[in-house]
């Protein structure tokens, strides 16, 4: 496509990185677009917006677009092009199969190639997905609060939760909307055993994330772990009412809260499913409903919950 334009670009844009640099994110232009975009693309992806003063869509597109290229800190670049006032350079790239008839339009360039495209005003977390597999096809990896996330994952497997607070802090602090960093904060605080600052980490979660499924997750938690306390100091009483009466079904359930609490997973998982097993419908099916709580907390990739749900479909479809 190196055809397609032909002027030199203007001497402040000699090179990318340094103080003398091009920005990261920058408006291009028909003189431009050789250096700023397919030159550039030789050592880093790029990003092309193509927009317009007239085009709605755009407007909502492109702060987003400039949101994730800024948290890639330099591993993808952003260049914005009015079409409207740079119409020579769109038809040339429409003539190439850019369908720049519909815009916005997003082309991702890879060593002088449109390595991908999209269009359309898309939401934050698509286009972090689009701009994911664009590092991957490049070999750049993945982005930063991606990888951050990850390694505070490793350390929260492997027994490190402050240090994994930390690290989920530090995603926040640059992706405040970021639903896995909350949720990992306010595990990472139930595992240091302070409901307290995992309370205050729930009720900081931005509204419009709140609901998301690994924030409920991480609250149902945290509202298991009060419970699961809270029966853990009465389990000398809840053992000897069940010694008493094996069929006491509260008594049973509050047994599992505080197994459940004390890490126990499966046993506690088993105490719910002997009650669905005597009688599904006990109190309009409390023990599944219970059962759901821990599966919700603990993840659907959890081992607990893959065989707890293998059971409990065993009872329920048998």
């Amino acid at each position: 496509m190196e055809h397609l334009i032909g002027q030199p670009a203007p001497a402040a844009h000699n090179s990318f990185g340094g103080s003398d640099a091009a920005p990261i994110i920058t408006d291009g232009t028909q003189a431009s677009f050789m250096h700023d975009v397919m030159d550039a693309s030789r050592e880093v992806p790029v990003l092309v917006d193509f927009w317009a003063e007239w085009c709605g869509p755009c407007k909502q597109l492109t702060p987003i677009l400039e949101k994730v290229v800024t948290a890639a800190k330099g591993k993808v670049r952003l260049v914005k092009i009015d079409i409207e006032a740079n119409r020579a350079l769109a038809g040339q790239l429409a003539q190439a199969g850019l369908p720049l008839q519909s815009i916005p339009l997003v082309a991702a360039f890879w060593k002088g190639q449109i390595l991908d495209v999209f269009q359309g005003a898309l939401p934050e977390s698509e286009v972090k997905k689009f701009v994911e597999t664009l590092l991957k096809a490049s070999g750049g990896g993945t982005l930063p609060a991606t990888e951050q996330l990850h390694e505070a994952d490793v350390a929260m497997g492997t027994g490190q939760p402050a240090q994994a607070a930390a690290m989920y802090s530090a995603v926040i602090g640059e992706e405040p909307e970021n639903p896995k960093a909350w949720a990992g904060l306010i595990r990472a605080m139930l595992a240091l055993d302070d409901e307290e600052a995992a309370d205050a980490a729930l009720a900081d979660v931005p509204a419009k994330i709140i609901d998301s499924p690994d924030v409920a997750g991480a609250r149902a938690a945290l509202e298991l772990k009060k419970e699961g306390r809270q029966a853990a100091q009465a389990m000398e009483g809840i053992r000897a009412r069940l010694d008493a009466n094996p069929e006491d079904y509260d008594a049973r359930c509050e047994l599992a809260t505080a197994l459940n609490a004390a890490g126990q997973r499966e046993e506690a998982a088993g105490e719910l499913l002997h009650i669905i097993k005597a009688d599904r419908e006990w109190k309009d099916g409390a023990a599944r409903q219970q059962l759901l709580r821990f599966f919700e907390a603990w993840g659907n990739e959890d081992p607990a919950t893959l065989l707890s749900r293998r059971r409990l479909s065993s009872l329920l479809f048998s």
